[in-house]
């Protein structure tokens, strides 16, 4: 097979389920030259008169070469082709708190930002799922008797650790470290129809990091903290803390929550709000089965955002499990018709998390659609993105 190409960026996409792969030869964008492409079982060769890329496939990935068919050009994109593939499924992801078996261990509750210790050594004896958000509604409708959890909130003992969709819910009655509410300025509040006004204090609930002064979760009484999921990690006191990239610590996150729901829910649309309640980003799930292969011709082009630490390495192949996602911004009164059509249906789930977390996620979004092919970024007016997941 030849075509023409002077810098030539190979990107391969694997679905599992399908057994089927999409491989895309970036258009040259100057000049041309001669190009031959051979596809083996485990991997793609590129070779021009001036150099050559290959791609090795990952152990668990093989593609039939003989099965290629569907070659295209897509202006502005390149060569399309379609192959089949022979890929294992990857491995489900587990939380740790979906393992009973440390459902006893003693665990340490650490600041993902900078590692600060946040809770140390609590032996969790009781590890439960939180119901979901109309569990109360289903009870009065279900039962024939009273509701005996009528305006009792679900709150944790003092060994309990209750795990909602985002968040953990944990006691800190017994700890040393306390979060301390902070208090913000003073509020005005309009006391008669005369136009005067006396000054109230208003708690903030917020927990802040007190190394990196992150937000890292509320109180929800005076004993109850909930910390978000995408602000800390809980390790089992005996482990090291492990130093994770921002940016992928957030994509594995939220990809676990999005493939759990969907699956338990049969949720697949989410709107992403902060704990204010302010929707952030609406997002669309397309598949969870993706494993993307890339390999950038020449990537010094490619801007490097400064809250973006994995970003690819210059002249570098990469390969991931990624969620497919399609995404819509909602900052700046964008798409806030949508927003609030999304917020009346029911079948969508809303996903809360810190303001500042929910403009790094749309950060990532936007990051993840820059690098895909251009044919690969919209679609019906969604932008399209990827989320990378760690088994």
């Amino acid at each position: 097979m030849a075509a023409a190409a002077a810098e030539t960026r190979v990107f391969l996409e694997v679905r599992r389920r399908l057994q089927s792969a999409l491989l895309i030869l970036g258009e040259p964008k100057e000049g041309g030259v001669p190009l031959d492409v051979s596809v083996t079982p485990s991997s793609l060769q590129v070779k021009t008169p001036t150099g050559c890329t290959e791609l090795r496939l990952p152990a668990e990935v093989r593609l039939a070469p003989s099965s290629c068919h569907g070659l295209r050009y897509v202006a502005g994109d390149g060569l399309h082709l379609r192959l089949q593939t022979q890929a294992d499924f990857s491995p489900k992801l587990v939380s740790m708190f979906n393992q009973s078996s440390q459902a006893q261990e003693c665990c340490t509750f650490y600041c993902q930002s900078c590692g600060e210790v946040i809770i140390r050594d609590r032996k969790l004896l009781r590890v439960l799922p939180l119901p979901s958000e109309n569990w109360g509604a289903l009870v009065g409708e279900w039962c024939c008797h009273p509701d005996p959890f009528a305006n009792k909130p679900l709150h944790p003992q003092e060994n309990d650790c209750f795990i909602g969709d985002t968040f953990v819910l944990v006691n800190l009655r017994s700890d040393l470290w306390q979060p301390r509410p902070e208090l913000v300025p003073l509020e005005t509040h309009c006391l008669s129809s005369e136009n005067r006004f006396q000054l109230k204090p208003k708690a903030n609930t917020k927990v802040i990091c007190k190394r990196c002064k992150v937000m890292l979760g509320e109180t929800m009484s005076s004993e109850t903290t909930k910390f978000y999921m995408t602000e800390i990690i809980i390790q089992p006191s005996e482990r090291n803390f492990p130093i994770i990239p921002r940016s992928r610590f957030v994509q594995s996150v939220i990809a676990q929550c999005l493939v759990e729901l969907s699956s338990a829910r049969s949720t697949f649309r989410f709107t992403v709000q902060g704990q204010d309640g302010k929707a952030y980003i609406l997002l669309w799930l397309l598949n969870s089965d993706s494993l993307v292969i890339e390999s950038l011709g020449s990537s010094k082009s490619i801007k490097k955002f400064p809250l973006l630490e994995d970003i690819l390495e210059a002249d570098s192949g990469s390969a991931w499990n990624a969620v497919k996602v399609l995404y819509q911004p909602c900052i700046k009164s964008r798409n806030q018709s949508l927003a609030r059509l999304w917020d009346s249906d029911i079948s969508v789930h809303s996903l809360t998390l810190p303001s500042a977390t929910c403009l790094e996620l749309l950060l990532i979004l936007s990051r993840n659609n820059a690098s895909l092919p251009p044919s690969l970024r919209c679609m019906n007016s969604f932008q399209e993105g990827t989320e990378a997941q760690r088994s």
